[in-house]
């Protein structure tokens, strides 16, 4: 079924529902995730894939992402050497936030850590906003009543993210016009399109901010959770975790830190993040909405309805998969199933023209990264370092955060960065 709405009748179901508050924190559905299919979603989609996110710009920036993750190894092993807890999910959080505010405008959100913590608090808010219930969208004689502050937490959290936002381009559009307009991050290629007058359709500020926010929702929260959900898998499965350790070691050795050009000679820590999607994927549902009457399975199915998608269920499927609730990473290795909506009982990113246009990074991201903490630190899980495995519940939001922290003490493995 999955695949009959995303790739046999595609083209009906290329809109995506678009609550009161999503529309809102969207600058009015500006923005490339919540949209509407059109001419200006295509323009958007076509400048993301071929000069935001394809190959040469991120092989451009791939000093930047190896740079946030040698900090923050080394942030690690300054805890592990004091025998520190640490609270991996905020720890997460704050490279992907790095990463994808270096990135994006050359600037590190940690170095100011009131625009850090204002960062991290608006991605958090955000996301649990868009994944909650609004009654009022759904019953009509409470349409006009702010019946849950949905309205009035939307409000508050776009203003101050506006705010942050406004700031940042300002400050960039001063240092462009110092360095000559050098194209240094992804906000300057947005700058320089919305600058460009042969383009079909002009950029306005908003659509800048409404990517923005994309970007950062997108790229920072998933990336930090699929990382937290692998390694809590890996603490309550100690086997898996020593085999991928014993993996690492053989290939890239004790003499320095994993990188992104060793991922390929990698399969069974790539098989272990495709079994983490599969189980926790952090688009548990795809949400698309129809744009004309259509018969898809027998049942009619009329313009304007709401499709989900449960992506999470595909995943845990008894029909396609063997044992679908225990974590086994060889059943990738047996079976080289990707992750790029072409096997309709996993699809982590999506499927089709509404696909994640950001997939090759977030796997960049979290394959380097959670290999480069199974490298450099064993983890005991608990402020006291002696639980022998974590709890597995689920949070609620947008994305599949855990419910519960994941705080573990590393133990280093080895120090592949000086001090």
């Amino acid at each position: 079924m999955a695949k009959e709405f995303l790739k046999t009748y595609e083209n009906a179901y290329l809109d995506r529902p678009q609550s009161s508050a999503i529309k809102y924190l969207t600058y009015g559905s500006k923005d490339l995730a919540f949209g509407p299919y059109g001419s200006y979603w295509k323009f958007m989609k076509k400048i993301v894939m071929s000069q935001l996110l394809n190959g040469t710009t991120l092989d451009m920036l791939v000093h930047v992402r190896q740079d946030e993750i040698n900090r923050f190894i080394k942030s690690l092993s300054k805890k592990a050497k004091m025998g520190k807890a640490v609270d991996l999910g905020g720890e997460l959080v704050m490279i992907s936030n790095n990463i994808i505010s270096r990135m994006l405008m050359s600037e590190r959100c940690s170095e100011n850590e009131d625009e850090a913590g204002e960062m991290k608090k608006l991605v958090s808010e955000i996301t649990e906003i868009m994944g909650q219930f609004n009654v009022s969208d759904y019953i009509w004689i409470l349409k006009n009543i702010d019946f849950q502050g949905f309205g009035r937490r939307s409000k508050n959290v776009r203003r101050r993210f506006d705010e942050l936002v406004e700031r940042i381009i300002k400050e960039h559009e001063v240092l462009r016009k110092n360095d000559g307009g050098e194209v240094k991050d992804l906000l300057s290629i947005l700058l320089d399109v919305a600058e460009d007058e042969t383009m079909e359709i002009k950029l306005t500020r908003e659509n800048i901010k409404a990517f923005i926010l994309d970007i950062f929702v997108a790229g920072t929260d998933t990336s930090a959770i699929t990382i937290e959900w692998a390694l809590a898998e890996l603490i309550n499965h100690p086997n898996i975790m020593k085999k991928v350790a014993e993996e690492i070691d053989q290939v890239v050795g004790k003499h320095r830190i994993l990188q992104e050009s060793d991922v390929p000679n990698l399969p069974y820590l790539q098989a272990i993040v495709r079994e983490t999607l599969r189980l926790h994927s952090t688009g548990p549902m795809i949400l698309r909405q129809s744009t004309e009457n259509c018969i898809v399975g027998g049942y009619h199915i009329p313009a304007n309805t709401t499709i989900f998608i449960n992506v999470w269920a595909l995943g845990r499927d008894p029909n396609h998969w063997e044992n679908p609730l225990e974590f086994r990473p060889e059943r990738f290795e047996q079976h080289n199933l990707d992750v790029r909506g072409q096997h309709f009982h996993m699809l982590p990113f999506g499927s089709g023209r509404r696909m994640c246009p950001g997939t090759s990074l977030a796997m960049q991201v979290i394959q380097t990264t959670l290999g480069a903490m199974i490298q450099c630190f064993d983890w005991k899980a608990g402020e006291d370092g002696n639980l022998t495995s974590v709890d597995m519940e689920e949070g609620v939001g947008i994305t599949l955060p855990r419910a519960n922290p994941l705080v573990c003490i590393p133990v280093a493995r080895f120090d592949p960065i000086p001090l």
